[in-house]
């Protein structure tokens, strides 16, 4: 029998990670009090679900939760959160879809930790409905585009720096946002990789360009191309980036620390450079950490490298884990979640090897901010192997998604048979809220949600009805943990 109040230790089934990554720590002892107590609710918003301009809805590449609305009473739990959708239905290339954000209410009844759901409920504890949809616009409230910027670029104008652009647009690929207490927003996106700053009511206010070691190249300049051609575009020449963050692979994570201080945000794996031009090399990625005293100015305070945990996949291959979405506990230790690719519903691979999330420490990595491996000529991994000179951060295994017997009492599992509660690829949506217990200051629930790629049968964006290859029809899914993190709410 399973302790109901587990520690986060995986145990024998980390121990492949333990013998890849060096910086991973043997045991979650070392978190400091941090506990997994295990999934307490899961919901869905359906496939066929339309936005508020009749488009098919776009789930979760970044999740906000509203703190300050939630609330507890006997029937359980209420409030809101803002789900962020990426670039549209970009299966065969991308399409000029409009960016946006989506407002979602949420009711929320767990069961205890451990128990089982009553027969037949076992998916119906978050109930998730869509409440508004806001575009996202440029700075002059123009229309933004979904689009591959294909050697499009927006000259510096003022604080702006340069910037994706695509038939005249603002490019945006958003993966992540952090909601201020003014209503205004920062996003992170993969193109740039830039973090755009919103107003409140979705017009861009601020960007801020990542060191230059980040910034994708192509013949000596920026090129923020992915290689996912519009329709009669051409490929990027060359396809990939010289130098600079891999194609799809720009800032994913990205959190504020509890105090408001730091924004943090973490590039989905290594810069091409460090090793980001192969699965097997990509190890070690990069946390800027932000001083975001002035939001209008975000200033590189420090850096550090994050070693993504390594497997070996089903031939026998090692390959790196992707990290896809953080949540700060301060300005040295965040969660991460990181995955593999191309396994699970909707997809023709129905097994995943790893859905994972990590505890990351900073505390004692080295700091190489402003220094010489910013620049785009001076790689920090060659080869995928980090500078002798460089500490990176330690990742401890905290929660693994992919749990049979956590899944199992939901009614999901991982693997075939590939149906609807088998869980899809893209996991990639994280955010915290109290669970509002006196007697249980620390505890949280943490909302964990899927990206579904728009996979639809009756799909409908930009003026045209599409249909998902191969049947597939993925529903938006929320995953609850319930997990104490020790004085999260004092800092």
């Amino acid at each position: 029998m399973k302790h109901l109040y587990r520690t986060a230790s995986l145990g024998v089934a980390l121990a492949l990670f333990t013998a890849l990554t060096p910086a991973l720590a043997e045991s979650t002892a070392t978190v400091g009090g941090l506990v997994n107590k295990g999934l307490v609710g899961v919901g869905r918003i359906p496939a066929a679900q339309r936005d508020k301009f009749g488009e098919t809805f776009g789930s979760g590449s970044g999740m906000s939760i509203d703190t300050a609305g939630w609330t507890h009473d006997a029937a359980g739990y209420k409030g809101s959160l803002w789900l962020l959708p990426d670039r549209g239905y970009n299966v065969v290339g991308t399409t000029d879809y409009r960016p946006r954000l989506n407002t979602i209410g949420i009711e929320f009844a767990p069961v205890a930790p451990g128990a089982a759901p009553a027969s037949g409920q076992e998916q119906a504890g978050v109930k998730a409905t869509l409440a508004d949809t806001m575009l996202l616009t440029d700075d002059k409230g123009a229309d933004a585009t979904g689009l591959d910027p294909l050697n499009g670029e927006r000259a510096a104008s003022g604080d702006m720096p340069i910037l994706p652009e695509a038939n005249g647009k603002l490019a945006l690929d958003n993966e992540a946002i952090v909601r201020l207490p003014d209503g205004s927003m920062f996003i992170s996106d993969e193109y740039g990789p830039n973090i755009y700053r919103f107003s409140a009511d979705g017009h861009l206010l601020s960007a801020t360009q990542p060191p230059a070691a980040l910034v994708p190249m192509r013949h000596g300049a920026p090129n923020f191309a992915s290689d996912n051609p519009g329709p009669g575009a051409a490929e990027p020449d060359p396809k990939d980036p010289d130098t600079g963050r891999q194609n799809n692979q720009g800032l994913e994570g990205m959190a504020m620390t509890p105090d408001g201080k730091f924004l943090i945000a973490v590039l989905q794996s290594a810069p091409r450079q460090d090793g980001g031009d192969s699965p097997a090399t990509r190890q070690n990625t990069r946390a800027l950490v932000y001083d975001a005293s002035d939001p209008a100015h975000l200033k590189l305070a420090h850096e550090y490298v994050v070693p993504l945990p390594m497997f070996k996949d089903a031939k026998g291959k090692t390959k790196i884990a992707a990290q896809s979405e953080i949540v700060a506990l301060s300005d040295k230790t965040f969660l991460m979640l990181a995955r593999d690719s191309g396994n699970g519903q909707g997809l023709k691979g129905d097994t995943s090897l790893v859905r994972q999330i990590f505890v990351v420490d900073v505390s004692a990595a080295t700091d190489i901010a402003g220094g010489a491996f910013d620049a785009a000529d001076k790689p920090l991994a060659p080869k995928g192997v980090l500078d002798p000179s460089v500490t990176p951060a330690k990742l401890t295994p905290f929660i693994d998604i992919n749990d049979k017997g956590e899944l199992g009492r939901f009614g999901l599992h991982n693997g075939a048979p590939n149906d609807k509660n088998n869980l899809s690829e893209k996991w990639e949506a994280m955010s915290v809220v109290s669970v509002l217990d006196p007697k249980l200051p620390d505890d949280y629930f943490l909302f964990v949600a899927n990206d579904n790629d728009f996979l639809a049968q009756d799909g409908f964006q930009v003026g045209a009805p599409y249909k998902a290859e191969d049947g597939a029809n993925v529903d938006t899914m929320f995953l609850v943990y319930q997990v104490t993190l020790p004085g999260l709410a004092k800092k």
